[in-house]
């Protein structure tokens, strides 16, 4: 039986990869081998955990920060910040990628939404950025990589859903990916640096008119501080200890709609299209994990997980081995499947494995997410690369996977580093405790 816990994950694969919905996917083939191997009768303990999911508090968080990305994502605060940024570091060469990423990092501790970061920097910056001179290479890559920024640092929805499955706290995990987030801003910034330092064509500095600098500053700091108070509010609520993630995450929406309501944006028809887009993703989130919860129980009835637990354990080098081994395969499988279906469906079956063979588990989470973020910029399914490229048609697809190669490289470096370094990703939120 425990043969056919193994079948029943290839099927499931392959149903994936064909194109059926994943949460009635992960339903049906639940049903159909825990029906035949268990009997229907199994099924009686379902019910229990769904309801264990509805009710789970932390996971409240979820819509609550979709709600303030999508709400901020139509106040107009991208568009302004892309364009201060552009004037204060546009004079040095590189300056234009530069002032992505940092823009990225900022939507990402405010509105953590992939999609929305990466079409509002390829509708507004990367024209720029072509018209200057920019390659395209360089200018899809930056973008991109640092639409996905939003998936490591906090509050980042991947980072609830981990938090949940594995078992960690969120407020933990959210300081903790807070330092690998800041190392993939600076390696993005310090290799823009490096090709505009070699290859000045590549990324050229802007000539800019002095006369229009006179109240930069000013225009900066306008700009700047509305999303910095927000995120201040939002993560040192959290980080302090004043308030849980979930009570953060209502303030977080609570201060979206006030700068939107500054900006002249908080009407009845963007509250509407805001609360049907959370919805929509709340919903495709939670059916993905009752689904998943359906999968896993009849996965474990079958006796899957022992069976896995036999080759983990028995590949050689220990923890460190398996370490290796699960890292790969989350990294292989971000090719054909989305983050949310690895983390319901691959993560619940290695992270107990984890976990019996003492690695930590806070850092074991903090692993997979930075190891998720890749999903999005690997072809032939990442998410990032189809919003660049429906936002930007003249772009071709070929200048795309070129581009974003280099920072993939990045990603993948820090992962390095977090693995050999473990204190790098956990010294912070010791030092909270």
């Amino acid at each position: 039986m425990e043969v056919w816990a193994l079948v029943m994950f290839a099927v499931l694969f392959l149903l994936l990869l064909v194109g059926f919905p994943v949460a009635f996917t992960l339903g049906a083939v639940a049903l159909a081998f825990g029906s035949f191997f268990l009997g229907f009768d199994f099924f009686n303990l379902l019910p229990l955990r769904i309801w264990g999911i509805m009710t789970n508090f932390t996971l409240l968080a979820v819509p609550l920060f979709v709600f303030m990305g999508v709400i901020l994502e139509k106040s107009g605060i991208a568009e302004q910040l892309l364009e201060t940024m552009g004037r204060l570091f546009g004079r040095i060469r590189g300056g234009l990628a530069i002032s992505v990423v940092l823009v990225g990092a900022l939507l990402a501790a405010t509105t953590g939404v992939v999609g929305a970061s990466v079409v509002t920097m390829a509708v507004i910056a990367l024209p720029s950025m072509l018209k200057h001179g920019y390659a395209p290479t360089l200018a899809s890559g930056t973008i991109a990589a640092s639409g996905t920024l939003g998936q490591i640092i906090p509050p980042s929805i991947i980072l609830i859903l981990l938090a949940d499955v594995i078992g960690v706290p969120v407020g933990q995990l959210f300081i903790a990916a807070a330092v690998p987030g800041m190392m993939l801003v600076f390696a993005y910034i310090a290799y823009i640096g490096y090709v505009a330092w070699r290859h000045p064509e590549l990324a050229p500095a802007i000539v800019t008119d002095p006369k229009n600098d006179e109240d930069l500053g000013y225009t900066v700091l306008k700009s700047m501080l509305p999303p910095l108070m927000l995120v201040l509010a939002v993560l040192g609520s959290i980080f302090f200890g004043i308030a849980s993630p979930t009570e953060s995450a209502g303030v977080g929406a609570l201060g979206a709609m006030l700068l939107a309501l500054t900006h002249g944006k908080l009407t009845l028809s963007n509250l509407q299209d805001a609360s049907r887009q959370t919805t929509r993703l709340t919903s495709m989130v939670f059916l993905i994990l009752i689904g998943a919860t359906a999968f896993g129980l009849v996965f474990v009835g079958m006796g899957g997980d022992k069976l896995i637990f036999d080759i983990f354990a028995n590949l050689p080098g220990g923890k460190w081995g398996f370490l290796i081994v699960s890292m790969l395969l989350i990294f292989v499988l971000g090719f054909f499947l989305d983050f949310i279906e690895i983390c319901f469906i691959v993560v619940p079956i290695i992270a107990p494995i984890a976990i019996h063979m003492g690695l930590d588990p806070l850092w074991f989470a903090l692993l997979i997410a930075l190891n998720l973020q890749t999903s999005f910029l690997t072809p032939p399914f990442g998410f990032s690369l189809f919003y660049l490229k429906a936002s930007a048609p003249t772009l071709k697809l070929q200048a795309i996977y070129r581009g974003i190669v280099p920072f993939v490289i990045i990603q993948l470096v820090v992962l390095v580093a977090l693995i050999s370094f473990p204190d790098v990703a956990l010294w912070l939120p010791r030092l909270m405790d």
